[in-house]
Parts: structure tokens; sequence; C-alpha cells
């Protein structure tokens, strides 16, 4: 069945790791209409959808309202006005954004959300594996990326696609442009590797905050998370799909360890 959670801490350990499993399909993806035959990679996604509200509904505002604002995640908000907006959501209200909330009060709680995570995005045990291939280059950087992007749990996934897509979004406006009438459009000025400065230590923290040296990376450390989350936003759509010869390995393992999985899946198929 579904699952509906308003926070990523919300999951139990003990989730059923059935649900895991299920990260290797989606319901378009098993459609019996599509082409027989055909090898083509599946999401990563599991079947439920595992995004915290505030996550998908600040993103959607913002690219909704603030894809042309210059310098966005970089000018002030309103403390007292994301306070509010924080409070409203902490007590589980249906936070409505629209064109008259701030642009820059609800990328602050955006922010603020993901660094006062309990678990970062990327959790701590994985913040070495995810910087060590800041060293790396080429196919080989991906790959590595890719396999570590594997071991999130489902929420953790699901959250870091559905912010990877908006940076991405942002990135893409970046640059200004013209409109068909040769109007200009203005451009916001966060590049990939902007965006990666602002989220990076968000997204990959070592400590907890507030805990002693939480603050104090050295030089090696920063640039190394700028530039991992900035390969994350510029190459999400790639590293977020399950090739077919991995997905027939994970089936044949699978068969032998959990046959009733293997059962599920053809049944929905």
């Amino acid at each position: 069945g579904a699952m509906s959670v308003d926070s990523i801490t919300d999951l139990s350990d003990d989730t059923s790791e059935l649900l895991e499993a299920l990260q290797l399909s989606h319901p378009h993806e098993l459609d019996p209409r599509r082409s027989r035959g055909k090898k083509k990679a599946l999401s990563l996604n599991p079947i439920s959808w595992q995004v915290p509200r505030i996550v998908d509904r600040c993103c959607t505002h913002l690219e909704t309202h603030g894809l042309q604002t210059v310098g966005i995640f970089r000018v002030g908000s309103s403390k007292k006005r994301v306070q509010q907006l924080r409070e409203e959501f902490d007590r589980g209200l249906d936070v409505f954004l629209d064109e008259h909330q701030s642009v820059h009060d609800v990328a602050a709680l955006l922010k603020e959300f993901l660094r006062d995570m309990p678990d970062p995005l990327i959790p701590r045990e994985l913040y070495s594996a995810f910087l060590s291939t800041a060293t790396m280059e080429g196919p080989a950087q991906l790959d590595t990326l890719q396999l570590l992007l594997f071991l999130l749990p489902p929420c953790h996934s699901d959250t870091l696609l559905r912010l990877l897509r908006f940076l991405g979004e942002v990135a893409r406006h970046a640059e200004s442009s013209r409109d068909p009438e040769g109007r200009e459009i203005p451009g916001n000025k966060m590049t990939a590797s902007n965006l990666a400065t602002v989220f990076g230590p968000n997204i990959l923290q070592k400590e907890k905050p507030g805990e002693k040296d939480a603050g104090a990376l050295n030089f090696e450390d920063s640039a190394a998370i700028i530039l991992v989350l900035q390969r994350l936003i510029e190459h999400h759509h790639s590293l977020f799909m399950v090739s077919p010869e991995m997905q027939c390995d994970v089936l044949r393992r699978l068969f032998q360890t959990d046959p009733d999985v293997i059962e599920y899946l053809l049944r929905r198929k």
C-alpha cells in the first residue's frame, strides 16, 4: 500500500523490505501496454513517492514564481514570515503557498528545513564516501555517485531527486534570454555551481548542527562538497535511473533471497 509521511524522520527503521525492493519499479514503467522486449532504464523511485510536503510545496512555488528572480537563495528574507510558515508546517497544517508569499521567504524556508533535519538528506555515514568522488573524473565519478545514491533510504533518494530536479531548473534559467517577441527575460544568475555552494553544506553534513566543529569545514572539504553537489545537479536525470542490466541482476538476487517479492512484481506486470 501507499505510504504518506510529512517528515523523513516519520519513517521507522524497520520499514518493509518489500518497499525497499520496489524502488526498482514505478507504476507507469510496469504498464503492460509498453512495447514488449524493449530494454530501458527504470527510475530509482519507489511506487509510493516519499517527499515531505514542505519540500515539494516550496519547490513547486519557486518553480512557478521564482525562476526569474535574480539572486534567488542569496537575497535576504523576513525571519518573522519564515518562522510563521515553518510553524504552520510543523503543526501539520495544509499550508498553501501562492503568489502572495515572498519568493525569498519560501527559499529561506526550504534551506532551513534541509539544514535542520535530524539526519541530513545524504546520511552522515555516507559523507566521506560521497566526498571521495570529488577526486574522480568522467564516467568513474558518475558511476560511483550512482552506486552511492542506490544506498540512500527511499525517502531520502526521493526527496533528493525532487530537490535536484528543482535546482536543475533554476540553473537552466541562470542566463538571460529573450521571448518570441524579442523582449529580454532576466536570468536568476544562479548557476549549478552557485546553487551547489548554497545547498552543499545543508545536504552534506559531517557533524550535527550545534555540535562542536559542526561549522568548521576545511577548504578541501568545502570545495569537494560544492563539486559533488554540482555533479548531482548536472547529472540527476541519469544518476537516478537503474540500467536494464542492473535491474536483471537485482531480480536474480531477489529470486534467491526473497522470491515473494518477485511474485509480487510479476503480478503487478
